[in-house]
């Protein structure tokens, strides 16, 4: 049903703007450093590192219509999940677009291949943890987060609405999610629910802004030459408010 599959796009909307937005890291592909390059970088970054700010309210626009199926447009119908099961991966590639939709500037989290990097950072992490008892510890480390949160998610959803949350309307799915999108309004017994789209949020920011998608986006100029340096914009100091 296409319309019980519509998807709701980040609590911050994205506004066209020739400013960069959002929270990712560059990829570097072009440079010689891939995306696998970077798997193994952040694999190093403390838990604590990861943990990504808290976005300002704003009103959630309606989602676009999804494809004529009602699912979220594939970056690679050949890809096989390696840690995510069926109804995670589906779970997951919602949540996505969700997280970020297509625009006016760029395609969609699932059209930058995000669920394929979150899958194959799980499957990563659990590779290089060591020994077989070692790894399994490590991957359901890991993995636990998401597949809890699903657990939570759906369970909410099964609980008001009789069905699992990607099988929810538009209008459903917002309603759970506005509930933990907004930590600092975020009732106490939805701390579970929190914990988990801010861990499933900062995965999906990384892994479209690491992409060649997300980083034309951005768009990210990288280092260049100036004849001559006239201090910061003053655009950019205004927005900045340093003048307090």
């Amino acid at each position: 049903m296409a319309e019980q599959e519509e998807r709701i796009p980040n609590p911050e909307p994205r506004t066209p703007s020739p400013e960069p937005r959002g929270l990712g890291t560059p990829n570097r592909e072009s440079r010689g450093f891939g995306r696998r390059d970077m798997l193994k970088v952040l694999g190093t970054v403390p838990a604590a590192a990861l943990v990504p700010l808290a976005p300002a309210k704003a009103e959630l626009p309606r989602p676009k219509p999804v494809d004529a199926v009602g699912q979220p447009a594939a970056a690679s119908t050949a890809y096989q999940p390696k840690v995510l099961d069926p109804h995670e991966w589906k779970t997951v590639r919602v949540l996505s677009d969700i997280i970020i939709p297509a625009d006016d500037r760029s395609g969609s989290a699932t059209q930058a291949g995000v669920p394929e990097f979150i899958d194959d950072w799980l499957d990563f992490r659990a590779q290089i943890a060591g020994p077989s008892e070692e790894r399994e510890v490590m991957g359901s480390g890991l993995l636990a987060p998401i597949r809890g949160g699903i657990i939570w998610l759906d369970a909410e959803c099964n609980r008001q609405f009789s069905r699992d949350f990607v099988d929810c309307a538009w209008t459903q799915q917002k309603q759970v999610l506005d509930r933990i999108a907004y930590p600092k309004e975020a009732a106490p017994e939805d701390a579970a629910g929190v914990a988990f789209f801010n861990h499933l949020r900062n995965l999906v920011v990384s892994g479209f802004f690491s992409s060649e998608m997300g980083v034309k986006d951005l768009p990210y100029l990288g280092n260049q030459m100036v004849s001559e340096w006239n201090g910061c914009p003053p655009n950019v100091l205004a927005k900045l408010d340093l003048s307090k």
